[in-house]
């Protein structure tokens, strides 16, 4: 089976993450809100495109957020719950900043945001090398 849009994904996913990485690292301030939902779209993408892959389950709406998303690739193999409370995070910081709650963050939640979108990417990506459907 190819596998080529499914590497595609994952790399164009790698190099957005990375460059935010590089941001922190460098010490330039990230847009919070603009953070939190690029975090939660590269993670709804990785989903997406491992489902696309799959293609043994219905893949949600493109309008579908992000915990239907996961909704949909946790149906029958609950081990993808490991993923779960990283994406719950990340829609509770966006939660937090629509109802003006700032406060209600953790300490640096910009950071946390990225580190958490690079965690889902390696947990999915290591699922994704174990199945055969990406090389390192």
């Amino acid at each position: 089976m190819n596998h080529a849009e499914l590497k595609s994904t994952f790399d164009g996913v790698d190099r957005e993450i990375a460059a935010l990485e590089g941001a922190i690292r460098f010490g330039r301030t990230l847009p919070l809100g603009e953070t939190v939902e690029q975090a939660i779209a590269v993670i709804k993408r990785l989903i997406v495109a491992y489902l696309e892959d799959e293609e043994r389950k219905q893949v949600p709406m493109k309008s579908a957020d992000i915990l239907e998303v996961l909704k949909a690739l946790v149906k029958g193999e609950p081990s993808w719950n490991a993923i779960r409370d990283n994406c719950r995070e990340l829609v509770y910081y966006r939660n937090c900043l629509a109802m003006d709650r700032k406060d209600a963050l953790p300490a640096a939640p910009e950071k946390m945001a990225v580190r958490t979108a690079r965690h889902v990417y390696l947990y999915i990506k290591t699922r994704c090398l174990r199945e055969g459907r990406l090389e390192d």
